[in-house]
């Protein structure tokens, strides 16, 4: 079982980079880019709010449950 990332697929619906993301988020891009690639152990739900915020979807849209 994990947790399925699918940040890169909301930046490609939105049309924004990372570097986009990072600079209207404020994280850096080297943390966006260990979460991008499913590196992240753990991530705050402050961020989360705030990526879900300027990206204007859910939480379910860039995380998902595979067994």
């Amino acid at each position: 079982m994990s947790i399925i990332v699918n940040l890169d697929v909301m930046l490609a619906k939105r049309k924004m980079s990372l570097t986009e993301l990072s600079e209207r988020v404020g994280i850096t891009m080297s943390n966006l880019s260990i979460l991008k690639k499913g590196k992240a152990k753990a991530i705050r739900f402050s961020t989360l709010e705030l990526i879900c915020e300027v990206l204007e979807c859910q939480p379910g849209d860039i995380l998902a449950y595979k067994e």
